[in-house]
């Protein structure tokens, strides 16, 4: 298991040296018992949606392991957009309020899914014909928090990251070769923490061999001078007209 400190929401500074150091930071008790009871709801009935419509060996990321698409459009995870335990800290690691919501999902395990191999979320958006300039060279163009819908214990299939490689401009090893200290990088934290991190770091699930699934929500946030993706969700009116002007204004792009 990863030896990690577990944050609270009131160490803003603290939070965004060890992101920034790390890659990500842990936040516990990150939602109230009625946030997070909403987003497990949600959760599960997205869950019970997908794997009625797509069986385990087609699932999306692999026997057993799904992604949750963008579900921003839905109340479960409109909540979780501008928090009071993330927005601070979001707000401490680019030095502005002005970075923005791009969408929101996550992704489960169902018992039985393999370990994943190592992998980072986002590709090099410079293509440098030179070679001299890597998408490693600059500050932290996209943020992901991710929210545990459930205890992340070694057995379900929690998390694995390896530190301070958001900047590293070398290849994550594949499986086979995967030190087993880099296999053993797992967080392990209740649920209601969230997890803030750079998406060029390294990480990956683990092997789910307990009787639950493992579910984390998440929302994604670009920096305020970063614009990439065009394939993400959007936010309904009807959703959109309901939401605080902060929360309208952090959705500028995805309306």
């Amino acid at each position: 298991m990863l030896q990690i400190e577990i944050l609270s929401p009131s160490e803003i500074d603290k939070a965004a040296a060890i992101f920034h150091r790390d890659g990500f930071v842990a936040i516990k008790d990150a939602l109230s018992p009625d946030q997070l009871k909403f987003a497990q709801d949600g959760a599960n009935r997205i869950i019970k949606q997908q794997t009625e419509e797509t069986e385990l060996e087609k699932a999306n990321r692999g026997f057993a392991r799904y992604s949750f698409g963008d579900q921003i459009r839905n109340p479960e995870w409109t909540q979780l957009i501008d928090l009071p335990a993330t927005a601070p800290i979001l707000k401490a690691i680019w030095n502005s309020e002005e970075y923005a919501c791009m969408g929101g999902g996550g992704d489960y395990s169902i018992p039985g899914a393999k370990i994943q191999p190592l992998h980072s979320d986002m590709g090099d958006f410079f293509n440098d014909p030179t070679g001299q300039v890597t998408f490693h060279d600059v500050p932290t163009p996209f943020v992901v928090v991710n929210f545990l819908m459930t205890d992340f214990t070694k057995e379900n299939g929690a998390i694995r990251f390896v530190p301070a490689t958001q900047r590293s401009r070398i290849a994550p090893p594949g499986l086979e070769i995967e030190p087993e200290w880099m296999k053993n990088s797992i967080i392990c934290a209740p649920a209601g923490t969230a997890i803030i991190r750079d998406v060029r770091c390294w990480h990956a699930g683990t092997a789910n061999t307990s009787d639950m699934i493992r579910p984390m929500t998440s929302v994604g946030y670009f920096a305020p001078w970063f614009r990439g993706y065009s394939d993400t969700g959007s936010i309904p009116n009807e959703i959109y007209n309901t939401l605080s002007p902060r929360v309208q204004r952090l959705c500028r792009f995805i309306r």
